[in-house]
């Protein structure tokens, strides 16, 4: 078995659309208001409006990405005004992390592990 898809529910399928375009530096050419997908290969990003209201207060999950260079990472978010949380920092472990907030307010952690 193994992980199919990561779905982000929301009210607005075009701006969280726009922004996971930005971030990931991929287009998937669709303009849905509906369901869109960000990611095809490997595990499936979907961003996905079911009919119902969100209130964006469930903060009970975030999603990570393994990036080449978190810096270079923080300083394209930071030119978009994007909300950021936590700069890049190296962990004792040896990974460099960051986290900031998606346009629906859903937590998001950027990750690179230095040679």
């Amino acid at each position: 078995m193994r992980l199919g898809e990561v779905g982000l529910l929301t009210n607005n399928v075009i701006k969280m659309a726009d922004f996971y375009r930005f971030l990931l530096e991929t287009d998937n050419r669709e303009t849905d208001e509906v369901h869109q997908t960000i990611i095809s290969e490997e595990t499936m990003l979907t961003v996905y409006n079911d009919g119902s209201v969100k209130n964006n207060q469930n903060r009970n999950i975030c999603i990570a990405f393994t990036v080449a260079d978190v810096d270079r990472e923080y300083h394209r978010l930071v030119e978009r005004g994007v909300d950021i949380i936590d700069p890049p920092q190296t962990r004792p472990w040896g990974a460099r992390n960051m986290s900031f907030l998606d346009p629906d307010g859903n937590q998001v952690y950027l990750r690179s592990f230095p040679k």
